[in-house]
């Protein structure tokens, strides 16, 4: 797949320039304690007002109609975020690999720091601090993995959430809907 750099992005986000646009995909939302269920996931990347980029996030059930079957379907999450290349490179990262920060907010009241990597064309982040509100679902860490495989983005976002140990969320395979 091909896809070009726009002449207005930092230097230092080049590593990221893959990912800059849309995606969308339907995939599979599963954790214990939450219904199974087909999802639509909508991503964004877009050029920030410095040396980042701004993430949006809209998670929407599949199921056809609301339960009224009036309103449009509700969505199951949302969130947003910055990206941006660290300005610094651990020593034990690989030299065809960019350290990457990822600070995204949601909602329903967490706000999380994730630390990794982008190179290969792949994509993986841990979180490195999960704080939330009093009300928040007790999410303790979350592990993200993209991945550019024949033109499409491969998404697993994995949770250890509610005492449960990491496993997987979602996962998803998206098509780039714009540049």
């Amino acid at each position: 797949m091909s896809f070009v750099i726009p002449e207005s992005l930092a230097p230092e986000l080049y590593p990221l320039a893959w990912v800059i646009g849309q995606w969308r995909g339907v995939g599979e939302l599963n954790y214990p304690g939450i219904d199974q269920q087909s999802v639509q996931v909508d991503l964004s990347w877009t050029e920030g007002d410095g040396p980042f980029l701004d993430y949006r996030c809209v998670v929407t059930p599949v199921s056809g109609e609301s339960e009224d079957g009036d309103e449009p379907i509700p969505t199951w999450s949302t969130e947003s975020g910055f990206w941006r290349i660290s300005p610094e490179k651990p020593a034990e990262l690989e030299d065809e690999y960019t350290a990457l920060e990822v600070m995204t907010s949601d909602p329903a009241g967490r706000v999380s720091i994730y630390l990794g990597a982008v190179g290969k064309g792949r994509i993986t982040i841990a979180s490195d601090l999960i704080a939330r509100t009093a009300t928040a679902a007790p999410v303790t860490a979350s592990r993200r993995m993209f991945g550019l495989v024949s033109g499409q983005l491969m998404w697993v976002w994995e949770l250890a959430a509610f005492g449960h140990p990491m496993q997987s969320y979602l996962s998803v395979a998206m098509d780039r809907v714009s540049s």
